[in-house]
């Protein structure tokens, strides 16, 4: 237990020039495959921002938002793409702002780091600020035309409008982790010879134009940051530059913050997943299952994928992966240095990411003046109430995640949730019942299926039993009671 009170530093009121959240715990940008294909959003996805705004977040930034179809990660993201978002988005923040949370939704494109384009991208290469194919999948790009990189900024300018009209309290710009801005701010990917590359200042130009397009679009009164990688760890692919260093990100910042931020977000890492971010494992046996559905994206993905299948080279891909990692790197506040250096040089409040679930890491984050607040995202999925806990006294959660990283393999095709199964002492059912319940409550009335539908809605003598599926089991499956398993491999 940790002594709280009324004066603890992770309970003051942060006050940005547009805007004051309550606390200082924002919910990071994470979210599932919620929405319909076209990115028109749901019901479930307004469920999902609502449990962490009901869990004590003072603010939550969105999930990755697409101001453009060319510049989706995933279909099934919702995007701010039209005007006939805006209801939508509506909806959303007038949920989250009934437990006095705040809304920023991050404007995204994905550039070349586009693990599925869907349907309507099918005869399209990514956009970028290199010819160059992205180096862990392989996605194939080219480099983006002047009038493309005019309309693309429009395109971001016009989501900060739908999101100020949606009464939602700012947004961000997603410059960081290897999508679109990143790719032209960062000395390892930008190859340009035009204005938009070489040095520092023009590598910035894009970014630059975006944030000054937005002003315009929302006025002075609307709360706008960006997210940085601070330092970006380019070369974790072999043969690849390094990337921008502290020093360059730090010019980068100062350039946001004299083109009208009002707070950066600090990350680290050129792509996405990186070993740096998110930190922890790797979980080969979840990228086995999952990751076949990356195959046809791109021209390394059946390299990636006979490494993940095949124990043999497992080694392999750990050896290449986690090489420029030290061997007692911390996770919990992986970013906080960087963070310091960069709140240093400016004047504007500082956000930084990091793996944090420990109050008096947090607080001594803050205390410190390394950052104003810190950012969280698989630590909250792990337990959405984390705030709660540190309300009540709690240093820690009594069952923290463990930063094995399931929840990113997946997300590429399952609902976002814990998928660690040791954090439900080997309860296959308690986990697909967390993993569900995001379904509900549902616009048509009723709750979820008994333990997730995995046994018979009237267990036998009050417990679950659950049992083998007959072989001559009827389609439609009913009076079955199914299998479950308690993480036995290749199941």
């Amino acid at each position: 237990m940790r002594q709280s009170s009324t004066d603890d530093i992770i309970f003051k009121e942060l006050k940005f020039r547009n805007l004051a959240v309550k606390n200082r715990i924002f919910r990071s940008s994470i979210s599932g495959r919620f929405d319909n294909y076209d990115g028109s959003g749901t019901y479930v996805r307004i469920n999902w921002e609502e449990r962490f705004a009901a869990g004590g977040v003072g603010a939550i930034i969105s999930s990755y938002v697409p101001v453009h179809t060319r510049g989706r990660i995933l279909p099934n993201y919702a995007m701010i793409n039209h005007d006939g978002t805006i209801p939508f988005w509506t909806a959303l923040g007038e949920r989250v702002h009934r437990h006095d949370c705040k809304f920023i939704l991050q404007l995204s494109h994905s550039g070349r780091q586009q693990d599925v384009g869907g349907v309507e991208n099918l005869p399209f290469e990514a956009q970028s600020s290199t010819g160059k194919r992205e180096p862990f999948h392989g996605f194939l790009c080219r480099s983006m035309t002047k009038e493309e990189i005019r309309y693309t900024v429009q395109c971001f300018a016009a989501g900060a409008r739908r999101a100020k009209a949606a009464g939602l309290d700012g947004v961000e710009t997603h410059s960081s982790n290897g999508y679109l801005i990143n790719q032209f701010l960062s000395s390892g990917i930008n190859d340009r010879k035009d204005e938009y590359g070489g040095s520092v200042e023009n590598r910035a130009r894009f970014l630059v134009e975006i944030i000054r397009a937005i002003r315009r679009a929302v006025g002075d009164d609307f709360h706008v940051q960006a997210k940085i990688s601070a330092v970006e760890y380019n070369d974790v692919i072999p043969f690849e530059r390094k990337g921008n260093t502290l020093e360059d990100s730090i010019a980068i910042c100062q350039m946001l913050e004299e083109a009208g931020v009002d707070a950066i977000h600090v990350s680290t890492g050129s792509m996405f997943p990186h070993p740096r971010n998110p930190a922890g494992d790797f979980p080969l046996d979840d990228a086995r299952r999952w990751y076949d559905g990356l195959l046809s994206s791109g021209t390394l993905t059946m390299r990636n994928y006979l490494m993940f299948r095949y124990r043999l080279l497992r080694p392999l891909f750990r050896r290449v992966w986690f090489r420029h990692l030290p061997e007692k790197t911390g996770i919990e506040g992986l970013s906080v240095e960087s963070a310091r250096a960069v709140k240093a040089r400016l004047r504007v409040p500082v956000i930084v990411t990091g793996g944090f679930q420990t109050a008096s890491v947090i607080a001594e984050t803050i205390r410190s003046g390394a950052s104003d607040a810190v950012s969280i995202a698989r630590p909250l999925i792990a337990n959405p109430d984390l705030v709660r806990m540190f309300e009540r006294g709690l240093d820690a959660p009594p069952n923290p995640c463990t930063y094995c990283n399931k929840c990113l393999l997946n997300v590429l095709e399952n609902p976002l949730a814990c998928y660690d199964l040791d954090r439900y002492d080997g309860d296959y059912i308690k986990m697909m019942q967390d993993a569900m319940s995001v379904y509900y409550p549902s616009p048509f009335g009723g709750g979820p299926p008994p333990l997730a539908g995995l046994i018979a809605s009237e267990p036998e003598q009050g417990r679950p039993v659950p049992l083998e599926v007959p072989s001559s089991a009827p389609v439609d499956g009913g009076g079955l009671r199914c299998t479950y398993y308690r993480g036995g491999r290749g199941r």
